[in-house]
């Protein structure tokens, strides 16, 4: 019986075996990567050097645009690299370093995204209170709160995963290592106290899903009976952008992780997995600028002063 200790290497699953084929998954990854940095770098930075976006919306805000950032890091890159050098492998240390990630950044992003809907529900349904309940002392421990929470339970579950004997070779279905895959490598009996702490996570995770749509409950009250059409307006625009981004991550997510086995198969699981792990951070930025008008004016002047300051350093440069 071999065991995790004597696996050196992990095998990922492949998109193809077409060298042709490979190369276009290669540049399409390239260019969903790219957006995501752009897109995520340009609020960061918008958001960093603007001062009028201090705002407790926009600090998680960054936050989000951070883990997004990290999230599409940890698998993207290893997954061109495998296509564009034709492998599949992926080393014991690598994969351990993609579970913990991997946990770590969508937990906390989880987290978050529980935390901008009790932001928004201050927002709209105690606007008076605003200031006192979510001053900058608050913002930054709830902040820490909800990566804190990802980095917790992303070292309990990789400790947990990578300590249970692997009995059942080293191929992953997945392009990523993730805790299910590998729960499907150890011995029968090996795995329950994993299995344990994932229904404890998924327990705690419908509790925030419940949070969020107590939340937004609460929002849709109080925004209803808003006198004027103008000031509804106001009010579902700034909810709208963080409600399409919880729809987005929950949606992809628990198809992937909770649809039936009986239209479960590796090439379907293949297309969720890159839906849940691609479509959200590069989609995200473009959902939160579209609607703002705040934002988008913002991300112009950064981009303006970009290019303002490049054209000076190359009429100097020239000089």
């Amino acid at each position: 019986m071999s065991n995790s200790s004597s696996i050196t290497q992990f095998l990922l699953l492949a998109f193809t075996d077409t060298r042709e084929l490979q190369l276009l998954h290669f540049w399409l990854f390239l260019g969903i990567y790219l957006a995501a940095l752009l897109g995520n770098g340009l609020i960061i930075t918008t958001i960093a050097c603007d001062q009028h976006l201090h705002t407790p919306m926009y600090f998680f805000l960054l936050n989000l645009a951070l883990l997004d950032l990290g999230s599409i890091s940890i698998t993207v890159p290893k997954s061109m690299a495998n296509s564009l050098w034709d492998t599949r492998v992926i080393s014991f240390a690598g994969c351990a370093a993609q579970v913990f990630f991997v946990c770590f950044l969508f937990g906390a992003e989880y987290s978050l995204l529980t935390i901008m809907s009790y932001d928004r529900y201050v927002a709209i349904c105690k606007p008076l209170h605003y200031g006192t309940l979510l001053g900058s002392r608050a913002c930054v421990h709830m902040a820490a709160a909800a990566w804190a929470s990802g980095f917790l339970s992303a070292l309990l579950h990789t400790a947990n995963t990578f300590s249970l004997p692997l009995c059942k070779g080293n191929a992953l279905d997945q392009f990523f290592c993730e805790i299910p895959q590998i729960l499907k490598l150890s011995c029968s009996q090996s795995y329950f106290r994993e299995a344990g702490l994932l229904v404890v996570t998924v327990c705690l995770g419908f509790g925030c899903f419940v949070f969020i749509v107590l939340s937004y409950v609460q929002i849709l009250r109080a925004v209803l009976r808003i006198p004027s059409e103008q000031g509804r307006h106001k009010a579902f625009a700034t909810c709208l952008p963080h409600l399409a981004v919880v729809s987005l991550f929950l949606s992809t997510a628990m198809f992937a992780y909770l649809k039936p086995p009986s239209i479960s198969s590796p090439s379907l699981d293949l297309v969720v997995s890159v839906l849940y792990a691609l479509v959200p951070p590069a989609v995200n930025p473009l959902i939160y600028s579209m609607r703002n008008q705040e934002l988008k004016e913002s991300i112009r002047k950064v981009i303006s002063w970009v290019f303002v300051n490049t054209d000076h350093l190359s009429i100097t440069v020239h000089k």
